[in-house]
């Protein structure tokens, strides 16, 4: 029986985009931009989706949101089978599900007014025809810290943080449910990202909503996200709740990812080992066999290249994809295929 609390979730989604070559355009290969992607939202919570540039999470946005069409998979959103459902159906269910995009003036229509722009969910949904020049909009945009008085300003005439700010006012013109948001804060200033970041905390607060958040940068997701998956290479390789993957990460991949994040405690300086991984990222379009990170792993055994490790719960408090979760690194690393070295168990 589902849980009535999760709003959104997904079941082995899949997204393979076709490379084509030649005169005659034949497909010669599949990039696995996602492959087999579970994950669960509950109400209120906000989910944070992590990992390297070009591991998925952009097109496991947009796959959710079916802005583009899933390979294979299921998507759920309060109980309903959203995968196959036709556009008339599916415009309904984007009321409640929206998106907020990663850069704000390429995502706003540089010939419309934010009156416009704010509006125009409003009408094309039907709500009111006359959004544009009506309170919602002044409304909305009040909501989110911006002069109602500038609704007759265009994109270029504000500033980055502005322009995010008009773009989440869009995304909440329906009252939706769900926010999916894609690297909000990644193009502007760190003093801006602040403000942004506090604006979606009272945003949330204030209406209930339930958010996706997507970020490669590991000091905002600690900052506002409750539960956190990891991806690789178009894979979830760990998920669990903030306290445990920051305080107790146990697949080598989220170990690697916290090692190199900047500390902010002096103190702790010279006390952590970091993580140098080896190579590059695989080729999503000629993934490795097995496990995806045993390349780049300092664990990785003949085991690794011929079993794919399950995304589950090892005793260790929360699902990891390793077959060796939990184990410390060796120090200092060896090269890929050296094995477990150091069998310690993270505390």
């Amino acid at each position: 029986m589902a849980d009535p609390e999760v709003t959104l979730r997904t079941e082995g989604l899949v997204k393979h985009f076709p490379i084509h070559a030649g005169l005659l355009r034949r497909q010669v290969g599949t990039v696995r931009a996602v492959d087999g992607v579970d994950i669960e939202v509950r109400r209120g919570e906000t989910l944070g989706v992590v990992g390297e540039s070009g591991c998925g999470k952009s097109t496991l946005a947009r796959t959710i949101l079916r802005l583009v069409e899933p390979t294979a998979g299921r998507i759920v959103f309060n109980g309903q089978d959203i995968t196959h459902l036709p556009s008339r159906q599916l415009r309904a269910v984007r009321e409640h599900l929206r998106i907020v995009f990663q850069d704000p003036f390429a995502s706003l229509n540089p010939r419309m007014t934010v009156a416009e722009i704010v509006g125009e969910p409003l009408r094309l949904h039907r709500r009111s025809p006359r959004a544009s020049s009506g309170r919602p909009v002044r409304d909305l945009l009040e909501i989110v810290g911006l002069n109602p008085e500038h609704t007759n300003r265009y994109p270029h005439e504000f500033s980055g943080g502005q322009r995010q700010r008009i773009a989440i006012a869009r995304a909440l013109a329906l009252d939706p449910q769900v926010l999916v948001l894609d690297e909000p804060v990644s193009a502007l200033d760190v003093s801006i990202q602040a403000q942004i970041i506090n604006l979606l905390s009272q945003v949330q607060d204030r209406l209930g909503l339930t958010y996706v958040f997507i970020s490669h940068d590991l000091s905002v997701v600690r900052h506002i996200c409750d539960r956190i998956a990891v991806m690789y290479l178009g894979k979830v390789v760990e998920t669990g709740s903030r306290d445990r993957i920051f305080g107790a990460p146990t697949h080598p991949y989220t170990q690697a990812l916290l090692s190199a994040a900047p500390i902010d405690d002096p103190s702790e300086r010279g006390r952590r080992v970091p993580l140098a991984l080896v190579g590059d990222v695989p080729n999503p379009a000629n993934p490795p066999s097995g496990c995806r990170f045993r390349t780049r792993c300092w664990k990785a055994v003949d085991r690794c290249a011929v079993e794919e490790p399950a995304l589950v719960d090892r005793g260790l408090g929360h699902p990891s994809a390793c077959h060796f979760a939990g184990y410390r690194p060796a120090a200092p690393l060896g090269e890929p295929g050296d094995g477990v070295s150091v069998p310690e168990t993270l505390p």
